[in-house]
C-alpha cells in the first residue's frame, strides 16, 4: 500500500494544476467587454423581420468564428411601428448609451435618426434607407450600408434605349424615399412625362410605367392595375430595386398580379457561402416567425448581415477604450429630452474604424466610399409564374449583357442592344415588344393638314363637294402613300384630312405657314408634297422621306446637229487627237530603230528615212503600209499598234456617224453661273421653299417669275427670257420628273442636283408616332404597293425620255477611254527599244569600254548603228547558213548612188552556192575590207542585181559576183 503513495501524490498534483489552468481559462474567457448597439426596425413588416434575423445570425456566427475577440455587441432593439416619431432612437442613446445604431429600415425614419446620431456622435448604420435625398444631409455619422437609389438609374435608362421607348410615367410614394430618385430619373430619361395618379393613366398615350416604392403599397398598386386592365398587352412595368428586392416576400396572389413585370436589382454572386447562409437563415426564420411565408432573404438581409459583421470588426479594432457618454450640461430650465442626450466618447474613433473596414461579405466586397456602398452591376429580372427569372445584367463598363461571364474587361464595349437580353414575357403575353404608347381611346381623330394648290394636282388635290355640305375631298399621290403607310401599322389610328385653304380653293398660306400650324397644335400632322428642310425641322419632326430627294434645274433643249465644215474633228477630243498624232510618230520611230540595220526598206538618205518613218506610221491608220517588217520585236510592236488603231478608227467612225445622222438635243443652258452672269429670268413654283434657295444662291430677285401649274411653266419656257418668259426653272425632283415625262421632247433636267431630303410627313416635336410611321414608310416604299401608286398617278414614263437622255449625252470620245491602250503600246515599244539597244551595245562593247572620249564613242556608235548588220539573216550570203552567232560580220555601208537599184533582202532567199562563183581573193576581201560591190555592166535586165560590194581600198581588186535569177 505504501508503495502506491508516490503515484497518488503525483496524480493529486496534476489534478491541482489542471484545475488551476481550467479556472484561469474560464476566467479569461469570461473577460469580454459588452458594447451596447441599438437596432431600430419595423418588426411588423417582412423587411424588419428579415433584417433582425440576419443581424442576430451575423453576430452569433461571427463571434463563433472569432472567439478571441474581447468585445461583444449587445443588441438593444426598438420597434419603429412605421411611425417616424416612434422610430426616434433618443431613448437608445440616452438611456442605453448605445455606441451605434443599426437601422432604421426606411428613408423617412432615417431622416430623423441621422440628426440624433450627429448630435451624440453615434454612427447610424442603415442597410435599407436608399433615398438619394439623405445624402444631402451631409452627416458624417450616417453610414449607408446599402446602395443609393440613383445608382440604378443608368441600368433603367439602358433598358429604355434597348427597346427604344421614349416616354414613361413614374409612379412613386410621396415621401423621402420616392422624392429622392425623381430628379435623377427625370434627368436621365429625357422627354418622360410624369404622372402621379393611377386613375388618370389609362387616358394617357404612354404605356411604360416605372414603379418606385416598397411593399405593401407596391403590391396593392399592381392589384389595382390588374383590376383596371392595365396588366394586359401593350403595357410595360419596370420596378426599381426597392420593390424588386422584395419580390420573394410577396404572396402568390401579389406575384400573380405582377406577371410580365421587369425589375432591376443589385447583382449578388451566388457563392457557396451565400447558398449555405440561405439554408441556415430559412431554418432559423421559420422557427422565429412561423407565420411568415418569406422563402429566402433578400439583398437587404445580406446587407444587414454584412453591416453587423462590419460593426463588430470596427468595435474590436477600437479596443477597450472609453465607452462612456459625456452628459450635456443644460443651464436652461426649459429643456427637452433631446437636449440632455450625451456625447459618445468613442464615437469619432468608431466612425473612422467603420470607414476603414473592408472584407468579403455575403453581398460582395464590403467597403464604404463616401459614406455608402457602391455597385457596378445590376441584374434584370422578369416576373414569371411563381417568382422571378433573370433575363440579363447591366454593368457600368459593358452595359447590357446576357451573362456576367460575357464581361469584357479589356475594352470599353458599352452596349444597349436588346439582343443581349433574354426572352421576356410581357404583360398579357404578346408576341411582340410593346412600343410603349398607344392612341388613347377617348381621344379625337388626328387632324391632318393638307396643302391647297392650283397646279401639280397629281401630288395633292383638294375639291369641295357642293352636294355634301361642301365637304372637302382630298386625293393625290401623297394622300395614297399616307393611307398605305397608316394601313400598314400594327394598330389602328383614326384621322381626318383638313385642307389648309378656303372653300373657294384659295390657300391660307405657303408651305412654311402650313408646317407652323403643327407647331401651334392646330394640326396633329401635315401630309402632302412637303419637303424636309432644316428650318422646318425646328418646329416639327419629319418622318423618313418617301420620294426621291433633290432639287434641279429644267431648261429647254435644241437640236444641235452640227453642220460645220470641221465636224470631222469633233468625234475626238483635242487631247485624244494630240495623243494619237504623237503615238503615230513615236511608233514609226520605234519601227525605224528596230528595222534600220536589218531591213533595206528602212535605209537610204536621211530625208528618205524620215519620210519612211512618217509614211509608214500614218499608213497603218488604213493598214496600207508597203514596207515589210522582218524583226520579231517590230512585229510584236505592230501587233499591239494595229489593235490600238483598229479600236480608235472604229470608235471615230461610229461617233462621226452619230453626229451626222442622229438628232443632237442639247440644253440651252448648262450652268447655273451662266444664268446669273447673263441676267436670265428664272422661275419657281409658288409657295415652294425654292424661293429661299434661289436667294441663297445670290440670284437677283427682280429676275424671279412664279408659275402655279405645268401649263404655266410650259408657257414661260416657250417664250424665253427675252420675251417675258424664263430661261430655266428650279423645282424639286418629283415635280421635274413628272413634267419631263409629259414634255420630254422639249425640255430636260441639267446638273447639278442640289441635295434635299424629299417629301416627308410632319408631326409635332417628340411625337411617338414618328418612329413607327418612318418604319412603315420604309415597308411601303420598298414593296410593290409603291409602284402601283406611282403608276396610278403618274402612269408609265414616256419612252422618249430614254432617247432624250441618250441624245443629251456627249458624243465626243476622250482620252479617258483609250489611255489604257496607249499605255500598253508605249510599254511594249519602250521594252523593244531597250532590248535592241542593249543588244547593239553588247555587240560593240569594245567601243563602249574603249579609252576614247564620250563624244567620240557616241559618234562611233552612231556611225556603226547606221551601217548594215551583216550578222542578220536578211544580209547573210546564200552559202552561209545562219549560225546564230552574235559576233558581228563586217558591216556594209549602203551606197547612196545605187540604193534605188538594190533588190530587197528576199532576193537572196533561194540562191545556192553553185549559182555564185568566187575569185580566189574573195574569201578574204569581204572580211578584211568590208568593201562595197558594184554591179556588172552588160548584164541582162531580167537577172536580179546582187547587192554591190565596194572594197574599202579603192586600189584593191574588186570581186564581181555573178547574179542568178531568183526562184
Amino acid at each position: 500500500m505504501r508503495k502506491d503513495f508516490p503515484h497518488l501524490g503525483f496524480f493529486l498534483f496534476f489534478l491541482s494544476v489542471w484545475s488551476s489552468l481550467s479556472t484561469g481559462m474560464a476566467m479569461e474567457k469570461n473577460e469580454t467587454i459588452p458594447v451596447n448597439v441599438g437596432v431600430v426596425l419595423d418588426f411588423n413588416i417582412s423587411l424588419g423581420r428579415i433584417g433582425m434575423s440576419c443581424i442576430s445570425m451575423a453576430l452569433s456566427e461571427f463571434y463563433a468564428s472569432h472567439g478571441n475577440y474581447k468585445t461583444r455587441l449587445v443588441l438593444k432593439t426598438r420597434d419603429s411601428r412605421r411611425d417616424v416619431v416612434g422610430a426616434a432612437a433618443a431613448d437608445l442613446i440616452q438611456n442605453e448609451e448605445v455606441k451605434a445604431i443599426l437601422g432604421p429600415g426606411s428613408s423617412p425614419q432615417a431622416n430623423f435618426v441621422i440628426g440624433l446620431g450627429e448630435k451624440a456622435q453615434v454612427p447610424i448604420i442603415s442597410f435599407s434607407a436608399t433615398s438619394p435625398s439623405l445624402s444631402s444631409l451631409r452627416s458624417q455619422y450616417f453610414i449607408r450600408a446599402t446602395l443609393n437609389d440613383s445608382t440604378q438609374v443608368p441600368a433603367i435608362t439602358a433598358i429604355f434605349q434597348a427597346f427604344e421607348w421614349r416616354e414613361a410615367v413614374l409612379i412613386y410614394v410621396d415621401n423621402e424615399y420616392g422624392d429622392g430618385i425623381v430628379p435623377y430619373l427625370t434627368d436621365a430619361l429625357q422627354g418622360i412625362n410624369i404622372g402621379e395618379e393611377l386613375y388618370k393613366l389609362m387616358a394617357k398615350q404612354t404605356r411604360v410605367f416605372i414603379v418606385h416604392m416598397f411593399t405593401p403599397l407596391g403590391s396593392r398598386l399592381f392589384a389595382k392595375a390588374d383590376e383596371f386592365g392595365m396588366m394586359g398587352e401593350g403595357y410595360v412595368w419596370i420596378l426599381t430595386d426597392g420593390l424588386t428586392d422584395l419580390l420573394t416576400t410577396l404572396s402568390p396572389t401579389d406575384i400573380d398580379s405582377m406577371q410580365g413585370v421587369l425589375g432591376v436589382k443589385p447583382y449578388v454572386p451566388s457563392t457557396k457561402d451565400v447558398q449555405s447562409f440561405r439554408v441556415r437563415w430559412k431554418r432559423k426564420f421559420q422557427q422565429d416567425y412561423p407565420l411568415d411565408e418569406t422563402s429566402e432573404p433578400n439583398i437587404f438581409g445580406l446587407w444587414a448581415y454584412d453591416a453587423a459583421c462590419a460593426l463588430a470588426m470596427a468595435v474590436e479594432k477600437v479596443g477597450t477604450a472609453n465607452f462612456s457618454f459625456q452628459k450635456t450640461n443644460t443651464s436652461n430650465n426649459i429643456s427637452t429630452d433631446l437636449d440632455t442626450i450625451g456625447v459618445s466618447q468613442i464615437g469619432p474613433d468608431l466612425l473612422q474604424s467603420l470607414l476603414s473596414t473592408k472584407f468579403k461579405g455575403l453581398s460582395g466586397d464590403f467597403q464604404i466610399f463616401d459614406g455608402q456602398l457602391h455597385s457596378t452591376a445590376f441584374q434584370i429580372v422578369n416576373v414569371i409564374g411563381k417568382g422571378e427569372r433573370g433575363v440579363g445584367f447591366w454593368t457600368l463598363k459593358n452595359g447590357i449583357i446576357r451573362k456576367m461571364s460575357f464581361i469584357n474587361t479589356n475594352a470599353n464595349t458599352y452596349s444597349t442592344s436588346k439582343d443581349n437580353i433574354g426572352a421576356i414575357v410581357w404583360p398579357g403575353e404578346p408576341t411582340y415588344v410593346p412600343k410603349g404608347w398607344v392612341l388613347p381611346v377617348n381621344e379625337k381623330k388626328l387632324r391632318i393638314g393638307v396643302p391647297v394648290k392650283d397646279g401639280f394636282s397629281e401630288f395633292v388635290k383638294v375639291t369641295w363637294d357642293p352636294n355634301n355640305n361642301n365637304k372637302p375631298q382630298v386625293t393625290g399621290y401623297c394622300i395614297d402613300v399616307f393611307d398605305a403607310v397608316m394601313n400598314s401599322l400594327s394598330y389602328a389610328v383614326p384621322y381626318e384630312y383638313i385642307p389648309f385653304g378656303t372653300p373657294d380653293g384659295k390657300p391660307l398660306g405657303n408651305y412654311n405657314d402650313l408646317i407652323y400650324q403643327v407647331f401651334l397644335k392646330k394640326y396633329d400632322a401635315v401630309v402632302g408634297d412637303t419637303t424636309i428642310v432644316a428650318n422646318r425641322s425646328r418646329y416639327v419632326d419629319f418622318t423618313l422621306p418617301y420620294t426621291e430627294s433633290g432639287e434641279s434645274m429644267i431648261v429647254p433643249i435644241k437640236d444641235n446637229k452640227s453642220k460645220s465644215a470641221w465636224t470631222f474633228l469633233k468625234p475626238l477630243t483635242w487631247d485624244l487627237w494630240m495623243t494619237s498624232a504623237c503615238f503615230f510618230v513615236f511608233i514609226g520611230f520605234v519601227i525605224w530603230v528596230l528595222e534600220h540595220r536589218i531591213n533595206q526598206d528602212f535605209r537610204g538618205p536621211p530625208s528618205h528615212q524620215a519620210g519612211t518613218i512618217f509614211w509608214f506610221s500614218f499608213s497603218t491608220m488604213v493598214f496600207a503600209q508597203k514596207e515589210r517588217i522582218v524583226s520579231n520585236l517590230a512585229r510584236v510592236v505592230m501587233i499591239i499598234w494595229f489593235f490600238v488603231v483598229l479600236i480608235l478608227t472604229q470608235s471615230y467612225t461610229a461617233s462621226l456617224t452619230s453626229m451626222l445622222t442622229v438628232q443632237q438635243l442639247q440644253p440651252t443652258v448648262t450652268d447655273i453661273n451662266e444664268l446669273r452672269a447673263k441676267g436670265y429670268y428664272i422661275g419657281y413654283q409658288q409657295g415652294s421653299f425654292v424661293l429661299g434657295f434661289l436667294k441663297r444662291m445670290n440670284f437677283d430677285e427682280s429676275k424671279f417669275r412664279i408659275y402655279n401649274s405645268p401649263e404655266e411653266l410650259v408657257d414661260l419656257l416657250s417664250k424665253g427670257s427675252a420675251n417675258g418668259g424664263i430661261a430655266a426653272a428650279f423645282d424639286e425632283i418629283p415635280y421635274m420628273k413628272l413634267f419631263i415625262s409629259q414634255h420630254c421632247s422639249k425640255y430636260t433636267m441639267v446638273q447639278p442636283t442640289y441635295k434635299f431630303d424629299g417629301f416627308g410627313f410632319a408631326f409635332p416635336r417628340g411625337s411617338p408616332m414618328v418612329p413607327d410611321i418612318s418604319r412603315a414608310v420604309l415597308n411601303v416604299t420598298e414593296g410593290d404597293q409603291m409602284i402601283k401608286i406611282e403608276k396610278e398617278w403618274f402612269g408609265k414614263t414616256n419612252s422618249c425620255s430614254d432617247d432624250n437622255e441618250s441624245s443629251l449625252s456627249s458624243n465626243n470620245i476622250s482620252l479617258d477611254s483609250f489611255w489604257g491602250l496607249f499605255l500598253i503600246a508605249a510599254l511594249t515599244s519602250v521594252l523593244a527599244l531597250i532590248i535592241v539597244l542593249a543588244k547593239f551595245l553588247h555587240e560593240h562593247r569594245d567601243v563602249v569600254t574603249g579609252e576614247d572620249s564620250i563624244s567620240t564613242k557616241i559618234r562611233t556608235l552612231v556611225t556603226l548603228f547606221d551601217e548594215k548588220d551583216l550578222s542578220s539573216h536578211t544580209f547573210r550570203l546564200p552559202d552561209q547558213p545562219y549560225s546564230g552567232s552574235i559576233e558581228p560580220m563586217p558591216a556594209v555601208r549602203a551606197s547612196p548612188a545605187v540604193t534605188n537599184f538594190s533588190p530587197r533582202p528576199s532576193t537572196f532567199s533561194t540562191r545556192t552556192n553553185n549559182d555564185i562563183p568566187f575569185s580566189e581573193e574573195q574569201g578574204t576581201s569581204s572580211s578584211e575590207h568590208g568593201g562595197r560591190s558594184s554591179t556588172i555592166p552588160g548584164r541582162q535586165s531580167s537577172q536580179a542585181i546582187a547587192p554591190p560590194v565596194e572594197p574599202a581600198n579603192s586600189n584593191q581588186e574588186r570581186t564581181i559576183l555573178p547574179t542568178s535569177t531568183s526562184h
